[in-house]
């Protein structure tokens, strides 16, 4: 097969196409600065793309058998000081919001204008589409939240709506947070506790959505080879720590102690109104994807710490 991904420099499109390559497939990668990619496999190509038209890279989606649409402007932030000091200004919110739309419309506009069209386009977003709970499950059939990180999946999702009426098989992802030792959130995570600071973020029972990184790679795959998966999906790990949960779990993995307090005031002086991806979160139900026949290799963050931090 050949696999088109716009925006895959990043964590999950990496390990997406080296595990494609692994296999023997044939992958596009789509990106702002190819001459930096990674190009240790050589059944993987980088090709640019500005992230907001279709001009130029449109040869590339014509006789793809799949697309995954990874891109669009990082929400938490790519190293450890945006994630830190960079809040969500008013244009800040614009450009992530912008991001994600242009680069869905850009992607319709390719699928529109070749012969031969992909037979499925996968589509991860974030698990913010259901706003923040305190209590209950949110399945698919849940309503969407009404803060700006519902309004951003709602736009992602939007953006490439138009290709099934184009006979183009659309899977939605909304996903937890990734879990990887090579980057995203697990590293800053682990920080206070390498530190011996680690310990409760705000009141610690806010439920925290993750997925490892392999079955990520292992979900889109999935949803290229099986015919019978459409539509949107949740896609995180059944376990569904909470935050405290969670933190034992890193202490334990790491022998350092759960007891530093952080409280929420502190976090939203430091974070402003990011802070709502550590203090808020849902609990997902990934029932109907495994249904399917979907299984996790790493069902609770047990057995994922115990693989990521051997």
């Amino acid at each position: 097969m050949r696999i088109v991904i716009p925006g895959g420099s990043g964590l999950i499109g990496q390990a997406l196409a080296q595990d494609l390559a692994r296999d023997g497939h044939q992958v596009v990668v789509l990106t702002r600065s190819p001459e930096n990619a990674d190009r240790g496999l050589s059944s993987v190509r980088y090709e640019h793309w500005d992230g907001q038209t279709s001009q130029g890279w449109i040869e590339q989606i014509e006789g793809a058998d799949a697309v995954v649409n990874l891109a669009g402007e990082s929400i938490g932030g790519e190293n450890t000081f945006q994630i830190l000091f960079q809040r969500w200004t008013s244009a800040k919110k614009q450009r992530i919001l912008e991001s994600r739309r242009h680069a869905g419309q850009a992607i319709v506009e390719a699928i529109t204008a070749v012969g031969r069209r992909p037979s499925v386009l996968v589509q991860p977003v974030g698990s913010g589409y259901y706003g923040t709970h305190t209590e209950g499950e949110q399945d698919e059939s849940s309503p969407p939240g009404d803060d700006f990180l519902a309004d951003t999946v709602r736009a992602t999702e939007d953006s490439t709506a138009h290709v099934e009426t184009l006979g183009v098989r659309r899977v939605i992802f909304r996903s937890g947070i990734v879990l990887s030792a090579k980057g995203g959130t697990l590293p800053m995570m682990l920080l206070p506790f390498r530190l011996f600071a680690g310990g409760p973020l705000g009141h610690g029972r806010q439920r925290i959505p993750w997925i490892h990184l392999k079955d990520m790679v292992a979900a889109i795959r999935f949803a290229i080879d099986r015919r019978e998966v459409s539509g949107v999906y949740n896609l995180a790990a059944p376990g569904a720590e909470t935050y405290a949960e969670m933190g034992r779990a890193i202490g334990r993995q790491l022998h350092r102690p759960y007891w530093f307090p952080m409280p929420a005031f502190a976090l939203r002086l430091l974070l402003g109104e990011k802070a709502i991806l550590i203090l808020e979160g849902q609990r997902l139900s990934p029932r109907k994807l495994m249904d399917l026949g979907f299984r996790y290799s790493f069902p609770d963050i047990k057995s994922a710490l115990a693989d990521l931090l051997s």
